[in-house]
């Protein structure tokens, strides 16, 4: 029906090609295979889940969480929740749904209260963030926004003093405690809940499969829901999280200011530096992000956050408070650093790409960026996404010496415009789906031939997927015995990664 040539010439004509064209079309015949195998995998994946028993739901505190809050949601947040809710209330198996907004878009408020409904029918919920200043922040959010209700909220880290530890681990056993936010000292064995009926995680592709897995086992068929930052076009959402169902946070709270994002040469570099004095001098603090820790030889048009951080001694921003921050720094020495920062005792922050995600700083409103060429635009928007989170006219400044058009063309995409939606298009379309997440990341392994920018393919693999399973829903034809084969291998791999 498809009108694809068989494997073996297409292997063949892979390695010996006859003509051009049909090493085409031998690349259609594995890009569809291979796509084919992963929709059937994810529609296995979903079958799995609705085999499970959810815990019962049966009110709605949508309406008593909204009357608490003192601003209005977006319609985009009210349908998320929507989304969560009747997933909980209506469906027999548990929910397992991805909440997908951009920097800004108000995922905390939607998790805010799919834990008060989860709450008040007698559920416990946990949050797990991937760093402690990121789980202080929930906390002090959480705490905030449920202050006059009668949910209990605690916060569990690494860093949480023993005797705290003791009284938080006892109550969550007896069911006293029915909201905790923790990092992954939530996994710890010790940790035991009394009835775990709703289980979060925030920017999911910072933990693994198995980190995830050992927090979900600790309630019987908990609801889970899934928040991500990382604006991803719809299409591949559908495919690589094609086990979850979707919500997407498309509209910006009202307030939120446009960051003003600009390309600079390095020759502009000086005045770029008074820009930043005149920022501290207000009162602001400056994030400068750099693609390396240190220069190596094959690297040296590239600027490194250590040589950054001395070359800021020879300017005029000498005199300012700095800070140092890098993934190869220990996990303890990166969280004081950044707490530093967050506190106000530094005005710049000297960084690689560890900043990206999670920190929130209102007092930041410079962002700059080096060799700005390196990154891919959703990574730039991402960073940039660090600032403009309070009251005060936030910047972004790339820098690149980089001339080629292609490279330029990225970048003015960046100045253009502060969708991170419309963003990620653009990425996908220029570079392909590498640049939001790698192979590890998705959990999707070794793929090799397709392109998820053609859309075409993934439509045809879609229905092809849907016909398939309709005829044979659980693939145990003879003529789909090796399909099956195939997406049994698929699925191992997804566990492995």
């Amino acid at each position: 029906q498809e009108d694809l040539c068989g494997l073996g010439e297409a292997i063949r004509q892979v390695h010996f090609p006859d003509d051009l064209s049909k090493v085409q079309k031998a690349r259609e015949r594995l890009a569809f295979e291979e796509l084919l195998v992963l929709q059937l995998a994810m529609a296995r994946l979903k079958g799995l889940r609705s085999k499970k028993e959810a815990q019962p739901i049966q009110q709605d505190g949508t309406e008593e969480f909204l009357a608490l809050l003192p601003f209005r949601l977006t319609g985009a947040q009210k349908r998320a929740i929507d989304d969560c809710v009747k997933d909980m209330m209506v469906n027999p198996w548990p929910m397992n749904r991805l909440v997908q907004g951009d920097v800004g878009s108000g995922k905390t408020a939607v998790a805010a209260a799919v834990c008060y409904t989860a709450v008040r029918n007698g559920l416990q919920a946990a949050l797990m963030a991937p760093t402690e200043i990121l789980a202080e922040q929930h906390y002090q959010t959480f705490s905030e926004l449920l202050r006059n209700t009668d949910v209990q909220v605690g916060l569990l880290t690494g860093s949480t003093k023993a005797a705290e530890k003791r009284q938080i681990k006892t109550e969550l056993a007896e069911g006293s405690l029915n909201l905790i936010i923790g990092t992954h000292a939530l996994l710890s064995e010790n940790v035991v809940f009394q009835r775990l009926g709703l289980v979060i995680t925030d920017e999911q592709h910072r933990f693994g499969v198995a980190q995830r897995s050992a927090l979900v086992a600790k309630g019987e068929s908990p609801h889970i829901l899934v928040m991500s930052a990382t604006p991803i076009p719809r299409t591949l959402a559908l495919m690589v999280f094609g086990d979850l169902d979707l919500s997407v946070l498309d509209e910006l709270p009202p307030g939120r200011q446009k960051i003003h994002t600009y390309l600079i040469d390095s020759s502009k570099r000086a005045r770029l530096f008074h820009f930043a004095e005149e920022q501290i001098r207000m009162g602001r603090q400056c994030y400068i992000v750099c693609p390396l820790v240190a220069q190596t030889d094959s690297e040296l048009e590239m600027e490194s956050a250590e040589e950054y951080l001395q070359k800021l001694q020879g300017s005029n921003l000498a005199p300012y408070a700095k800070g140092l921050l890098h993934g190869k720094m220990k996990p303890k020495e990166k969280e004081e650093v950044m707490r530093a920062f967050a506190q106000g005792k530094l005005q710049l922050l000297v960084s690689t790409t560890v900043i990206e995600v999670g920190v929130n700083v209102p007092n930041a409103t410079l962002m700059i960026i080096e060799n700005a060429e390196r990154f891919g635009l959703s990574q730039l928007h991402q960073l940039r996404g660090r600032v403009g989170r309070g009251k005060s006219q936030s910047y972004c400044v790339m820098v690149s010496d980089n001339t080629s058009e292609t490279s330029r063309e990225r970048l003015q995409a960046m100045c253009r415009t502060n969708d991170g939606f419309k963003i990620a298009d653009e990425d996908l379309r220029l570079r392909g789906p590498g640049d939001f997440f790698g192979s590890r990341q998705s959990g999707i392994p070794g793929l090799k031939f397709s392109e998820f920018s053609n859309m075409l393919i993934i439509d045809r693999t879609q229905k092809a997927a849907r016909m398939i399973l309709k005829m044979d829903p659980d693939l145990s034809s003879a003529e789909n015995r090796s399909l099956s084969a195939e997406v049994a291998r698929l699925m191992e791999g997804f566990s492995e990664g």
